[in-house]
């Protein structure tokens, strides 16, 4: 197919620009205006097309985007311009920012100029900063055409730059990519003003009610431990730091500790409410993404923000400020969001969630062979963890032991200690269990998993080989890869698991490890974190090959962690239930014998599916 790789300039001032909007409200707004955009087919001479929007659309039309694929540099911003306002709709999306997340990481710069610098590329100009605040009318034909050159030249740098990037990024990856950027540029979900409305009135009364319970005053909030006091209340490990002037591991609930000002996106609402009174912002995030949310529905339809490769273990994450993966699924009203979701009418959602897909996966991949054949022959892992910890017959499991077994199963298979077990079962399940209950249930678990706890130790040891530039295999054979010269772990799906510049320090303690984080930051990793990226990463590939299944019959409309969204006719309900449910069921050939299950429902609204 024909390759056309576009860049599109337009309309921005310090009032109206996206530092101060979000993508689909700066595209849809009423002030949006096209400068111009420039395009290039295949290895042809860029162009540079402007005029007012009839112009521009009269002369795309002259292109059969049915058969030919559009590349950009943050496609989310210029396939919306494409789509909503120029209604072109090609046969697959590219993204050069994607495939530099891909093969270099989150947490790399994926700028145009970052990423010209590092390939030695002529750099990126800066005309850009010169065109703020004036609209096409206000250039002269020597602007209009200095503008064109710059814009052009962007072109040029996204294309050399995917010619780099293609080679590195498998085709199907290629193919997830366009996925996901249809989950925005082609909008299947609807929003209801009137749930939306009740829902937000229902958050803000439920945060000063959760105010006024605990009485956080000021000096309550501000002292570190009465404040870890109310946030263990809520279900949080409180989040720790090493003091750079004592040494001495102190709380990090400082506005720039980054463990800290994640829990304001935290999927209880309490949480965010804590959180939010302890930094002195007026709203919590469930307040200003429901009032996004509104905004989203008096424009139109609901985009899908969906980030690609939003962590290093390749999982998606939210975007354009509504976090669509981390919708509340604890608090006063945990659903409201989920249930103001919508099919439109005459449709269905459809959604399948894959079932325990990580403990699967680590009872697998760590050989725990008991384990495997619990979820094998479809036994119910819980009871049978909470019948040992217990000691009494599965029939005798009480609900509460099962939650506790559940909690154990779900939680400790990546090394999680008594403290965090304790916070967890309280936060989460509403269990509470004396710290000295919480170290003999963890030690049952590991004694009963010893493949699972060697993997942990097969994976510190790889760390150690690793900063050596040495292989090391760990886990089940044949599955992943360890390259020292690259600092990762080759999955199946080709990608790695990257821990640039990794380096050991001998502590009193043993040895730890750091890598390379954002900036000048520095992440800590050990075996049990190893096990983790590992096992997230695998059953991240194996979801994402079921949606591409899907996605053979059926657009995806989102994905929510391992879960995903269709939109159906209610005629062909049943029938794209089994469909799903088939693909879902389904594993590539690296995971044979690993037993897969999955959920399916279907409702009008996300929340009831």
């Amino acid at each position: 197919m024909d390759l056309y790789t576009i860049d599109a300039e337009t309309f921005y001032s310090k009032e109206f620009s996206l530092s101060r909007l979000t993508t689909e409200e700066y595209v849809r707004d009423p002030r949006f205006e096209l400068i111009g955009l420039s395009i290039k087919k295949n290895d042809k001479k860029t162009k540079w097309l402007s005029g007012d929007i009839l112009e521009v659309y009269a002369a795309l039309q002259t292109i059969d985007w049915s058969g030919a694929a559009i590349l950009a540099h943050n496609t989310m911003f210029d396939g919306a311009i494409l789509a909503w306002r120029l209604g072109i709709k090609p046969k697959l999306w590219l993204d050069t920012l994607s495939m530099s997340r891909a093969i270099h990481g989150p947490d790399a710069s994926h700028g145009l100029a970052a990423l010209a610098k590092r390939y030695n590329l002529p750099p990126k100009g800066d005309e850009v900063l010169r065109a703020i605040g004036m609209q096409r009318a206000d250039f002269t034909p020597r602007q209009l055409a200095s503008y064109g050159d710059y814009c052009k030249h962007d072109t040029d740098l996204c294309y050399q730059l995917f010619n780099i990037f293609v080679g590195q990024v498998p085709k199907k990856e290629l193919q997830l990519i366009d996925m996901t950027l249809r989950m925005f540029t082609e909008p299947q979900l609807q929003l209801n003003k009137a749930k939306l409305e009740a829902h937000l009135a229902e958050t803000i009364r439920a945060k000063q009610a959760l105010l006024d319970r605990v009485g956080t005053d000021k000096k309550q909030l501000m002292s570190g431990d009465k404040f870890a006091a109310l946030l263990q209340e809520v279900g949080v490990d409180p989040p720790r730091k090493v003091s750079p002037t004592t040494g001495k591991e102190v709380w990090a609930f400082a506005k720039t500790d980054e463990d800290f000002k994640a829990l304001l996106e935290h999927d209880n609402t309490d949480v965010q409410a804590l959180v939010a009174a302890r930094l002195g912002n007026k709203s919590t995030l469930e307040e200003t993404r429901t009032t996004r949310f509104l905004g989203i529905e008096s424009r139109g339809l609901l985009p899908c923000p969906i980030r690609y490769y939003a962590a290093h273990t390749g999982r998606w994450g939210g975007d354009d400020k509504i976090n669509l993966q981390n919708l509340p699924s604890r608090g006063p009203n945990a659903k409201r969001i989920k249930e103001a979701i919508e099919a439109p009418p005459g449709y269905v959602i459809v959604e399948a969630d894959s079932s325990q897909i990580e403990a699967r996966v680590l009872a697998w991949f760590a050989e725990q062979r008991d384990m495997l054949e619990t979820f094998r022959n479809k036994e119910d892992p819980y009871k049978k963890m909470a019948a040992l910890i217990y000691g009494v017959r599965e029939d005798e499991v009480t609900k509460d032991q099962r939650q506790v077994g559940k909690g154990v199963v779900l939680g400790c298979g990546f090394g999680m200690g008594p403290d965090k077990f304790q916070v967890t079962m309280k936060g989460v399940y509403g269990i509470f269990l004396e710290l000295e209950e919480c170290r003999r249930i963890i030690r049952i678990y590991r004694a009963a998993n010893p493949r699972i706890v060697q993997l942990w130790k097969d994976a510190g040891h790889m760390l150690t080989y690793l900063t050596r530039e040495t292989a090391y295999h760990f886990g089940k054979p044949g599955v992943l890869e360890v390259e020292p010269a690259r600092l990762g772990i080759r999955l199946p799906s080709g990608l790695y698991i990257q821990y640039p510049d990794l380096q050991a320090h001998q502590t009193t303690k043993g040895w730890q490890f750091d890598y390379a984080g954002r900036g000048t930051s520095r992440k800590k990793v050990y075996g049990a974190l190893v096990v983790e990226n590992c096992v997230q990463a695998l059953a991240r590939i194996i979801v994402a090959e079921q949606m591409l299944r899907i996605k053979k019959k059926h657009r995806i409309a989102l994905t929510v962690h391992d879960s995903a969204l269709i939109v159906v006719p209610k005629a062909e309900e049943e029938e794209a239930k089994a469909y799903v449910e088939t693909c879902m069921r389904w594993v590539p050939a690296w995971a044979t014998g690993l037993p897969v299950d999955c959920e399916v429902g279907s409702a009008q609204n996300y929340g009831d599916t």
